[in-house]
């Protein structure tokens, strides 16, 4: 709260804990579907902001949103490389490099990505055991990687996934969503998408995942501060990356 005061404009409810406007853009409440959310380290925060100690390095991100499609999107990517950098509350997660072949391009291009961001990480075959408190990179393509119970949540929707896109067409297509659930764009061979899910407080997952060998390829090639910086998540197709959800049709 002390470093959200020392740059904008903060009004806040129920004692003072909890944020209720930024720099004169108001949440409605209680009453309504709109408020502020934070993220330290790309993991939403379970507790008010005055509540909330940080950590030397931490990157914290406020976000104003419409939470009627979802109330919860309880991981992002948009703090790349956190949080394999620095962890969350001062403690660090041990980082799993998850491939479904680990001698393939995307494979070994993620791990070059966090070893270049000075993150430390292990290798391990998709779906290998020991998966809580551990933070996951699936690297597969989407049919490999639905194996994975954690990233079939995607098929659900982003109610339960936090992600405002899902596969289709046994993975070969990805819908890329609204804010209100709907289709906005339909993408197919050789797109990708990058995505983080934290199903209960001890899993964190990330995907790097697509329609086919193309669709990982693109996705390795946007792991990268830049294309992912304050999102919830990104698909990439011929070249280009879109935010998710989508702010309308296109």
């Amino acid at each position: 709260m002390r470093l959200l005061r020392a740059n904008a404009d903060v009004e806040t409810r129920f004692g003072g804990g909890f944020v209720q406007e930024i720099d004169g853009l108001t949440g409605r409440g209680v009453g309504g579907t709109s408020d502020w959310f934070f993220y330290v380290n790309g993991i939403e925060a379970d507790k008010g902001a005055a509540d909330y100690e940080l950590s030397p390095g931490d990157v914290v991100q406020w976000d104003h949103r419409d939470w009627s499609a979802t109330p919860d999107v309880r991981a992002i990517v948009g703090a790349f490389p956190q949080p394999f950098l620095g962890g969350l509350e001062g403690k660090r997660f041990p980082v799993r490099v998850e491939c479904d072949d680990a001698t393939s391009a995307p494979c070994r291009k993620v791990k070059r990505r966090l070893r270049d961001a000075g993150v430390p990480a292990s290798g391990a075959s998709l779906g290998a055991p020991g998966n809580q408190n551990v933070a996951r990179v699936v690297v597969a393509d989407w049919a490999s990687a639905r194996q994975l119970p954690t990233a079939r949540m995607i098929e659900l929707g982003p109610r339960r996934s936090g992600v405002f896109a899902r596969f289709a067409d046994e993975g070969k297509t990805i819908e890329l969503l609204g804010a209100d659930e709907r289709v906005v764009r339909t993408e197919r061979k050789g797109a990708g998408l990058i995505a983080a899910l934290r199903p209960t407080d001890e899993e964190l997952v990330w995907l790097v995942t697509g329609v086919g060998d193309e669709g990982v390829e693109a996705a390795a090639d946007t792991l990268r501060a830049p294309a992912l910086r304050d999102a919830f998540a990104v698909a990439v197709a011929d070249g280009r990356v879109s935010r998710l959800p989508l702010g309308g049709r296109d």
